[in-house]
């Protein structure tokens, strides 16, 4: 990880753990896997870059062509990135990401981290 991405991951394993998480970094296919009470969180992050709106796209295919070949009902899927990219993470429409499980979830200035309900 380069640069913001590390501050970006950071934060949201900081955020994981608050909430309860175990999580484990640079594991299976993503940055973080995340597991609580039956769920497993797979999230692939993002800091900021010159072309934020083609890496965010990058992210999404990083985690299509990754994920599990088998059915996972208990897994789920997150975009990570600093609010600024927020925007572009939106651009997969609400239906999609539904449908395939992915979440998106914003890191500020201050590292706080909020789940983008849209």
């Amino acid at each position: 990880m380069r640069g913001d991405e590390k501050r970006v991951v950071d934060a949201f394993c900081a955020w994981l753990q608050s909430g309860g998480w175990d999580r484990t970094r640079e594991q299976e296919f993503v940055d973080v896997v995340a597991r609580r009470d039956g769920v497993t969180l797979y999230a692939e992050g993002k800091g900021r870059t010159a072309a934020i709106g083609l890496d965010v796209d990058t992210v999404y295919g990083q985690i299509l062509r990754r994920m599990p070949s088998g059915e996972d009902s208990t897994g789920r899927f997150a975009v990570v990135a600093p609010t600024e990219a927020c925007v572009a993470a939106l651009r997969v429409r609400k239906r999609v990401r539904e449908r395939l499980r992915i979440e998106i979830y914003c890191v500020d200035e201050h590292d706080v981290v909020r789940l983008v309900a849209e």
